[in-house]
């Protein structure tokens, strides 16, 4: 997405030089996507950033996965996966449990109240949405003010940490793409502006504002990568802190963006899952539900008609607000529904008829929608409601 910052002290020219306080030279970084092809920034440090002193492995948290067979929907509940005797001693990065996954996104969820090691994904980008809580990220970038409702976009290789703030702990929803993560191209310019149809624009993008400097030397850095066989981690030691960025500018930075600045695309009849739709990656897509006016045709049926996912799964993470077309289901705040390629759903029983009239939907969800079958990670078989795929049925008792 062509938008482009600045901030900090750059020279007037790229590649050219740019010399510190003592006529020393700062070391410029190229970061960029797809090669030389697509969006970049340029970075001035004050040490060389390709320095390590070691490099060892570091053992990823558990990312094996299973088939969701027998093909059923599956309600999981991640709130039963961190009590407080396990959040107090968990950070974002090493303590996030693996929900689903496949070979384009893995979905992960954590209660943190501890502060992250340094860590860089250089697998893909990622989509970090904060359900409660507060922190500080701070990045090579520059430092983000994350708050509950906001989505927090950490582009591929972006050495960051975690910090939580305030009294409560941070729970967070994590979309780690193995691509990059951008607004739908129907929103954009063929410039890269964002169009007035739009549901949001860059007003609503929020970079970093304040550089961060830092003067540790032998300091730790977890990497997360591909090879040949999988995903993998690698610890490296380097001289010298990585925040020692002095300016950067161009189009490629992390930023926060508060889903309760995305503006519902609302209709007559109800409106297919594309309307909500806010970001995509390599085959999925993320959506927002948010409070809105919903259907206003005088026979409208404001909750979704029953549909078959004929090339995808739907995983709608349920964060706030009242969820009416899932009432009686058992799900409530901190659930996620998946509903798999090749089952029907829908509204539970009752609710299609109970949504009659009703102008006003007063709930907040994440979906997101991918098209290769999802497999569950440990943390969905640790949290899973069984009754769940039953719930259609009228004579359940709950």
């Amino acid at each position: 997405m062509a938008f482009y910052r600045q901030l900090g002290v750059i020279p007037p020219k790229r590649h050219t030089q740019h010399r510190n306080e003592d006529g020393g030279l700062f070391y410029e970084e190229l970061m960029g996507e797809e090669g030389f092809s697509s969006d970049s920034a340029l970075l001035y440090h004050r040490h060389i950033p390709s320095a390590i002193v070691d490099a060892t492995e570091w053992k990823l948290p558990d990312q094996a996965t299973t088939p969701n067979h027998p093909l059923k929907p599956r309600h999981l509940k991640l709130h039963d996966l961190f009590p407080q005797t396990v959040w107090a001693e968990t950070d974002v990065v090493t303590g996030r449990r693996l929900i689903l996954g496949n070979a384009d996104v893995r979905l992960s969820y954590v209660v943190s109240a501890k502060e992250s090691p340094l860590y860089r994904n250089v697998v893909g980008d990622e989509m970090v949405y904060v359900e409660s809580g507060t922190a500080r990220v701070e990045t090579v970038f520059g430092v983000l003010d994350a708050k509950a409702g906001d989505y927090v976009l950490l582009p591929m290789a972006t050495t960051h940490r975690w910090i939580p703030t305030g009294d409560e702990p941070l729970r967070a929803y994590v979309i780690e793409a193995n691509s990059h993560i951008v607004p739908p191209k129907r929103f954009l310019s063929r410039f890269g502006q964002f169009l007035e149809h739009a549901p949001f624009c860059e007003r609503d993008l929020h970079g970093p504002t304040e550089l961060i400097q830092v003067e540790d030397s032998n300091v730790e850095v977890l990497v997360k990568h591909r090879t040949s066989h999988g995903i993998v981690g690698t610890r490296y030691l380097v001289p010298n802190h990585p925040f020692d960025v002095v300016g950067w500018d161009g189009c490629l930075y992390p930023y926060t963006f508060s889903i309760h600045d995305y503006e519902p695309i609302t209709g007559r009849v109800h409106q297919p899952p594309p309307a909500h739709q806010a970001f995509e990656g390599s085959n999925f897509v993320i959506c927002n539900f948010v409070p809105r006016k919903v259907d206003y045709h005088p026979l409208a049926i404001p909750v979704p008609y029953y549909h078959s996912n004929v090339d995808s799964d739907e995983v709608m993470f349920y964060c706030g607000g009242d969820y009416e077309a899932r009432k009686g289901s058992g799900i409530g705040q901190g659930s996620i529904s998946v509903h798999p390629g090749g089952h029907a759903h829908g509204p539970q029983p009752g609710a299609y008829e109970r949504s009659i009239g009703v102008d006003f939907f007063d709930e907040l969800a994440v979906m997101v929608d991918t098209f290769r079958p999802l497999e569950l990670g440990e943390g969905a078989l640790a949290c899973e409601d069984a009754a769940y795929a039953g719930s259609w049925n009228r004579g359940l008792q709950r």
